[in-house]
C-alpha cells in the first residue's frame, strides 16, 4: 500500500503527468456524457415500463450506423452533420416506438425473464439487419468540419468536438428535468414510475404513454450514438458493449433516476480516467496495470454500490414485491409417459454414435449439446425452483473450465483435473453467492453480472497464468478416453448423473424449502426457514454443476479462452432456460438442445443465423410463453377446444 501511495505521489509531482491527468479527465468526461445519454433513455424506459431492455444497446448501435449513412447522404459539411444527428435520433426513436407497439406491448404483464428473452431476440435480429445493410467492416464517419481543430488548455491540446460531447450531457439532463417537472407529459411519466396501475384508473391511455416513453428513451440512445460517430467507428459489437455499461450506470445511479444516471456516469468515467493516468501500481508485491483495470472498473463500482446500497446512489427502494417472481405450481413428478419419453431419449443417445459412425461431427455436436444441457440445467435450478435471476452463470462455467485447464498445465492427471473443475467453480459460487443472496430481483441479477465480469477480467488480464486473450491450449482427455466414442459416453454418464442429482434435490426437503423461499420469503422465515442460507446453498450447488459442465467443455474442445465466461455465454444460458421453460428441467434440456443445434446448423448455412434464431425466439415468446415445456399443455387445450366445438 505504501508503495502505491509513493508512486501516485511521484506521478502527481510531475508537471507532465498533471497535463496527462487533465487529458484523461477530459476523456473521462466525454465518455461519461455519452454513457449518460444512453443510460438516461434506458432509465426512463425501465422506470415507466419496468422492462429490462437488452435491445437498448442495439438502438445506440443503429444511431451510429444511421448517422454515418446520413452524413454521406446529406453532405459532410456542418449542416449535413447537424441534420444527421437530428434525423438519426428521430429515426431510432421511431424504431423504438415500432418495437414497443408491435412486440413489447404484448409482454407488459409477462414475467421479467420472458421480456428479457424477447429483447435479446431483438438484439440478434437488429445485429443481422445492420450486417445486411452496412456489412461486417467498421465504418468511420468524417469529422465535423467546424470542429476539427483543437485548442491549448493548461499545456494540453483538447479537441473542440470533445467539448460539444461533454456539453451534451448536462444539456440533455436539463431538458429532461424541465420535461419531467414542467410538463403534463413529464408528470404522467413520474406518476407511472411510482404506480402505473393508478395511471390506468385515472383514465390515462397507458399504452400510448408507454409508447411515447419508449420512443423518447430510444431517441436518446440514437442521439448518443450519432454524437459518437465522429469519435468512434460504427461496429457490430457496439450493442452488447454498450448495454452492459448502460446497465451499470443505471444500477449505480438508481433504477429510474435520471440525475442518478448522470452522477453515476461521471463517477465511472472519471474512475476509468484516473486508472489510465496512474499507470502501474505495486500492491502487496504485485504489479497492477491500472489501464487494464478499466475493463472491469465499472463492474467493481456496481458491485460495491449494490452491496452497500442496493437501490443506487440517488435511487429509492422499490416497492416490496415488485420484482418477486410469481408463485408457480408445485413441480410434478415425471409421469409414466414422460418416463417412457426420457428412456427413449437416453437409448437414442446411447446408439447414436454407432448409427452415425461415419459422421464423427454428429457425436461432437451431441457432446456440445449435452454440456450445454448441464450448464442450462444448473441455471434453471437457480432461476426456477430458487427464483433467483442470474446474469452471470458463465462465471462458474468458466471457473470450472479454467480450473481443469490449469490443473492439466500443472501436469496433474486428467481425472484429478476434472475433479478440480467443480471445486474451483464451487469456491467462486460460495464467495460470490454470499453477497448475491442478500439481494433479490433485478438487483441480484445485476450483482451476478458484476461478479461475472470481474472474474472474466481477471482471466483476460492475468496472461502469465491464464494465457490472457490467447487462452490455454493442449487440454485433452486421458488416453483411455481419447479412443473411439469413449469421451462421448463418459460425458453422457456424468451429465445424466448430475441431471438426476439436481432433480432429486428439487424433490428433497431442501428443494421444498428452496421453493418456499421463492414463493414467499416472509412466510418461509415465519416457519423457521433460514432464507439466506437456503439460497446460498442453492447458489453453490448451481455453481458446482456449472463448473462440471465447464470442465467437460475444456476437455471436449482441447483449448479455452476468456469467452467461456463472457456476458454472451451467460445470456446463452438464460435463453436456453427460457426457451425450454423456467419451471421445467426437461423443458430446459430441450431448450438447450434446440438453441445449440440451431446455432450450429443455421450458422453453417447463412450469415444471418442470429436473425433466424431471434425470430424463432420471438415466435416462442408470443405463442409459447411457458417455453417448450408448455407445448403439450397447449396441444391438449387445443384438442379439448376442438372436441368441445364438435
Amino acid at each position: 500500500m505504501a508503495g502505491a501511495a509513493r508512486q501516485i505521489e511521484r506521478l502527481r509531482s510531475s508537471g507532465v503527468t498533471w497535463s496527462g491527468l487533465l487529458g484523461q479527465l477530459l476523456n473521462g468526461l466525454v465518455d461519461a456524457s455519452a454513457m449518460f445519454l444512453v443510460a438516461a433513455g434506458l432509465s426512463l424506459i425501465f422506470g415507466v415500463t419496468r422492462i429490462v431492455n437488452f435491445a437498448h444497446g442495439s438502438l445506440y448501435m443503429l444511431g451510429v450506423f444511421i448517422a454515418y449513412s446520413l452524413v454521406h447522404a446529406l453532405g459532410e459539411g456542418d449542416l449535413g452533420f447537424c441534420g444527421a444527428v437530428l434525423f438519426s435520433s428521430l429515426a431510432v426513436g421511431a424504431i423504438g416506438a415500432a418495437i414497443e407497439f408491435v412486440l413489447l406491448r404484448r409482454l407488459y404483464r409477462a414475467p421479467e425473464l420472458l421480456q428479457l428473452l424477447a429483447t435479446f431476440a431483438l438484439v440478434l435480429i437488429i445485429k443481422d439487419v445492420a450486417l445486411a445493410i452496412w456489412g461486417p467492416d467498421d465504418l468511420f464517419a468524417p469529422r465535423v468540419p467546424a470542429l476539427r481543430g483543437a485548442f491549448d488548455f493548461l499545456g494540453r491540446r483538447v479537441p473542440e468536438y470533445d467539448l460539444v460531447v461533454i456539453a451534451a450531457g448536462p444539456l440533455v439532463l436539463l431538458a429532461l428535468w424541465l420535461l419531467l417537472r414542467r410538463s403534463r407529459f413529464g408528470r404522467l411519466i413520474r406518476a407511472a414510475t411510482q404506480d402505473r396501475d393508478m395511471i390506468a384508473t385515472l383514465g390515462i391511455n397507458q399504452a400510448w404513454l408507454f409508447t411515447a416513453v419508449f420512443a423518447l428513451g430510444s431517441a436518446l440512445a440514437g442521439l448518443g450514438g450519432a454524437l459518437q460517430s465522429p469519435r468512434m467507428p460504427a461496429s457490430l459489437s457496439l450493442d452488447l458493449e454498450t448495454i452492459s455499461t448502460s446497465f451499470v450506470v443505471v444500477v449505480v445511479g438508481g433504477m429510474g433516476s435520471i440525475p442518478g444516471a448522470f452522477v453515476a456516469s461521471i463517477v465511472i468515467g472519471l474512475i476509468k480516467a484516473l486508472c489510465i493516468w496512474i499507470g502501474t501500481v505495486h500492491l502487496f508485491g504485485y504489479a497492477i496495470a491500472m489501464p487494464q483495470f478499466t475493463l472491469v472498473a465499472e463492474f467493481v463500482v456496481m458491485a460495491i454500490v449494490l452491496v452497500a446500497r442496493p437501490w443506487g446512489l440517488l435511487g429509492t427502494a422499490l416497492a416490496p414485491g415488485r420484482f418477486v417472481p410469481e408463485a408457480s405450481p408445485p413441480v410434478a413428478a415425471l409421469s409414466r409417459k414422460g418416463q417412457s419419453v426420457l428412456l427413449c431419449v437416453v437409448l437414442a443417445l446411447c446408439v447414436l454414435p454407432f448409427v452415425f459412425g461415419g459422421y464423427p461431427y454428429v457425436s461432437v455436436l451431441v457432446i456440445e449439446i449435452m454440456i450445454a444441457a448441464l450448464y442450462a440445467a444448473s441455471l434453471q435450478f437457480l432461476v426456477g425452483p430458487g427464483g433467483m435471476h442470474s446474469f452471470g452463470q458463465a462465471a462458474y462455467f468458466g471457473l470450472g473450465a479454467y480450473g481443469a485447464a490449469l490443473a492439466i498445465k500443472a501436469a496433474l492427471p486428467m481425472e484429478v483435473s476434472l475433479l478440480l473443475a467443480p471445486c474451483a467453480a464451487l469456491l467462486g459460487a460460495v464467495v460470490f453467492g454470499w453477497f448475491c443472496v442478500r439481494l433479490s430481483g433485478i438487483y441480484l441479477a445485476m450483482l451476478t453480472l458484476a461478479f461475472a465480469q470481474i472474474a472474466w477480467s481477471v482471466v483476460y488480464q492475468w496472461s502469465s497464468v491464464t494465457g490472457g486473450s490467447n487462452g490455454l491450449v493442449g487440454i485433452w482427455p486421458a488416453p483411455w478416453l481419447s479412443a473411439g466414442n469413449h469421451y462421448y459416453f463418459f460425458t453422457l454418464v456424468i451429465v445424466a448423473a448430475l441431471l438426476v442429482g439436481l432433480r432429486k434435490v428439487v424433490f428433497a426437503p431442501f428443494g421444498l424449502a428452496l421453493r418456499a423461499t421463492r414463493d414467499s420469503a416472509l412466510r418461509a422465515e415465519a416457519i423457521g426457514i433460514d432464507v439466506r442460507r437456503v439460497q446460498w446453498v442453492a447458489f453453490s450447488i448451481a455453481g458446482l454443476a456449472s463448473g462440471v459442465a465447464g470442465g467437460l467443455y475444456a476437455f471436449s474442445k482441447g483449448s479455452i479462452a476468456p469467452d467461456v465466461m463472457a456476458v454472451s455465454r451467460s445470456i446463452d444460458g438464460l435463453v436456453m432456460v427460457l426457451l425450454g421453460g423456467v419451471q421445467s428441467q426437461f423443458g430446459t434440456l430441450a431448450g438447450a438442445a434446440l438453441y445449440t443445434w440451431l446455432s450450429d446448423v443455421v450458422a453453417r448455412h447463412t450469415d444471418y443465423w442470429r436473425a433466424a434464431i431471434g425470430v424463432v425466439m420471438l415466435i416462442l415468446v408470443l405463442i409459447l410463453p411457458q417455453g417448450i415445456a408448455g407445448l403439450p399443455r397447449l396441444i391438449g387445450r387445443k384438442a379439448r377446444e376442438r372436441h368441445g366445438a364438435a
